[in-house]
């Protein structure tokens, strides 16, 4: 017995102890390393992540979209989590637009976690957001509206969300805006499940961007491009459309031809050429701004053959460098700065040239941008070449800048040149970014014309428009380029091309245009690179795109042009915030509405609208376009009806609403 009681009592002992441990081991855990275990556990079945923020929306200048950032979401259903099979796979069904008995079948028949990859916009998928054992993994994705638009402009994002080219890149700090944070739980298995109930930080969305592009204008600027080039059977070419008065670019186009393909670039910003007979003008432009030329002064032109001399006194052969006229029997033995330039003299320009200095020419040249970038917002953008006179070779330099040659342009910079002498004289900084708005809707930039310099005086200037009307009238290079019933004034030119640092038999046509010609409100500039079909000159390829494109934006009512009655007003410039000065220019900035309405004195003829159902949107709007109607759209894709129908008798200019899928 006693024995039994010694037994009872050591195991009453024994489980006392162990009794003990566990209350103490229980404490240790609970009490003193109670904090520690909690936060592992709330790692393991938690974890914090960044939210990504919306990227910034970018507009063309009348609120079209160009590129959008979309909520979209993938479906995840976990069938340990659904008790109803058949009715969640019918509400997936009903809202997804998938088949609901395949889905039911696969709930029932395993429990591995399903994905629906989609993606599946928000408004799709926001009836399934509070449904048992279904998850909606967000995700953002970069769209775009118009297609590829002004692709290398609007540039790329790379595999990780941020800018790779273009805008993209330029402006990535302002798009991208500030992740927020949340917690996401994690069930046994891993898997992650969001919580907007455990968010930490709400995202705050990028900055939206207003661009100076108008859409339109873009799009018959790149179908302009296209068809000349395709026409000319040509390696590619660009235009630029810009606005004088405020520098805005309007429209930017480039097309090169890569592995055999014709593929759109940003070439018209970032890869030069030499501009040939359209940098005449700037040569003429340092002779009258010192008064070494006056109307009546006149060179011998001969046949359009000289043989210049390159040494004080040649004595022999090599010695001289012979000049040509590339438009050769005009008539005209000796010839004025205004006949040079408008039956683009080669010979007459060499020989003007001859009586400015080295350094007047180059300060001419420089001052109106050449050599320097123009500091549009946009990177990589080529500076161009133009070599100080100290690195000129002796008489022989100075004639080739005076016929284009030895110089290096972008077709943008080219623009901002022909920008200055419309806006007498002044150069403006070119913008490509017009208004920056928070996601608040709070503007944050917003872009005023940005003077430069002062190139020419206003008379000087007004004097280079008169040698540009001369080089489009009858008997012009560029008389080709004539609209009829609008009048504009231009310079074309044909350059030879440098391949391996050697000229060869290759071309490029070039057009540099002001519209209309009294006070312009528009700078054109087009280039064709190696026309391979017909001819190669400038006044055969540029000068007709450039007549067609002006065609096409005047059809559809998008250029910015007043009638000619109403023009009066003065074309002076100040920065923003700088005290006026002695001799600078004075007036307030001013922003030009856009579009701006042509005012016709006739009443407009009625006309029936086109039946473009069932086309894709750009071919419906080129076509309302042509008949002379602005357009108003109301989604992408196929047009599905317009208003008015087709059919319907309305006056040119009439606003056709147009509804696409």
């Amino acid at each position: 017995m006693a024995r039994s009681a010694a037994r009872i009592g050591a195991l009453e002992v024994i489980l006392g102890l162990a009794l003990a441990a566990v209350v103490i081991r229980a404490a240790q855990i609970q009490v003193v390393r109670g904090s520690r275990y909690a936060a592992i556990a709330e790692r393991q079945r938690t974890s914090t992540e960044q939210v990504p923020a919306r990227r910034g929306t970018i507009y063309d200048r009348n609120g079209q979209p160009l590129v959008v950032t979309q909520e979209e979401y993938a479906i995840g259903i976990a069938p340990n989590e659904v008790s109803d099979a058949r009715g969640t796979a019918r509400l997936v069904a009903k809202h997804l637009g998938i088949a609901a008995r395949p889905l039911e079948q696969a709930l029932r028949e395993s429990k591995r976690y399903r994905w629906l990859a989609g993606p599946f916009p928000a408004t799709r998928v926001e009836p399934l957001r509070d449904a048992p054992g279904i998850h909606l993994h967000r995700r953002l994705e970069r769209t775009y509206p118009s297609g590829d638009l002004a692709g290398p402009i609007l540039g790329r994002l790379n595999s990780e969300g941020t800018g790779a080219t273009g805008l993209e890149l330029l402006l990535d700090s302002l798009l991208q805006g500030q992740p927020g944070e949340a917690v996401v739980l994690k069930d046994h298995l891993g898997r992650r499940y969001e919580s907007p109930s455990r968010r930490r930080r709400a995202p705050i969305a990028g900055d939206d961007v207003y661009l100076t592009l108008d859409a339109e204008l873009q799009d018959i600027a790149e179908r302009g491009l296209e068809d000349a080039v395709a026409a000319s059977d040509a390696e590619g070419g660009d235009v630029v459309l810009l606005h004088p008065e405020t520098g805005e670019v309007l429209a930017i186009a480039s097309r090169v031809t890569q592995n055999g393909r014709l593929v759109p670039s940003p070439a018209a910003i970032t890869t030069t050429f030499e501009p040939g007979s359209t940098a005449k003008l700037f040569t003429a432009a340092a002779l009258l701004m010192r008064g070494l030329v006056d109307s009546t002064d006149t060179e011998d032109v001969i046949d359009g053959r000289w043989r210049m001399p390159i040494v004080e006194q040649p004595t022999h052969p090599s010695q001289y460098r012979t000049i040509e006229d590339s438009h050769r029997g005009v008539g005209l033995h000796t010839m004025t700065l205004a006949d040079a330039i408008r039956v683009s003299s080669n010979v007459a320009m060499a020989k003007f040239a001859s009586r400015l200095a080295p350094e007047q020419q180059y300060e001419t040249l420089r001052g109106f941008g050449f050599g320097n970038r123009t500091g549009i917002e946009f990177p990589s953008e080529s500076e161009g070449r133009l070599y100080p006179p100290h690195q000129w070779t002796l008489r022989m330099t100075p004639a080739s800048l005076a016929m284009g040659y030895e110089l290096a342009v972008t077709p943008l910079q080219l623009a901002v040149a022909y920008a200055a002498i419309a806006n007498d004289g002044i150069v403006l900084s070119p913008a490509i970014v017009k208004e920056i708005r928070a996601a608040n809707g709070e503007v944050i930039y917003q872009h005023f014309p940005e003077p430069v310099r002062r190139a020419v005086s206003p008379p000087v200037a007004a004097t280079l428009r008169g040698f540009l009307r001369g080089a489009v009238e009858r008997g012009g290079t560029g008389e080709r380029a004539q609209l009829g019933k609008y009048l504009l004034v231009g310079k074309t030119g044909t350059a030879r091309r440098i391949r391996d640092g050697r000229y060869v038999d290759e071309y490029t046509g070039s057009f540099a245009a002001l519209f209309p010609q009294d006070h312009p409100e528009l700078v054109v500039v087009v280039k064709i690179d190696n026309p391979r079909a017909g001819s190669y000159y400038g006044a055969q390829t540029a000068a007709p795109a450039t007549k067609d494109m002006l065609n096409h934006a005047l059809a559809a009512g998008l250029l910015p042009f007043a009638p000619a009655e109403a023009k009066s007003r003065p074309r002076q410039l100040q920065r923003r915030n700088e005290p006026e000065a002695e001799g600078r220019v004075t007036a307030p900035p001013v922003v030009i509405p856009w579009p701006r309405v042509a005012v016709d004195s006739a009443p407009p003829r009625p006309r029936p609208v086109p039946k473009v159902v069932a086309l894709p949107v750009r071919e419906a709007v080129l076509a309302l376009h042509q008949r002379g109607f602005q357009v108003q759209l109301r989604g992408l894709g196929i047009v599905e009806r317009t208003w008015p129908a087709a059919g319907s008798v309305v006056a040119r200019g009439h606003i056709v609403t147009v509804w696409a899928r």
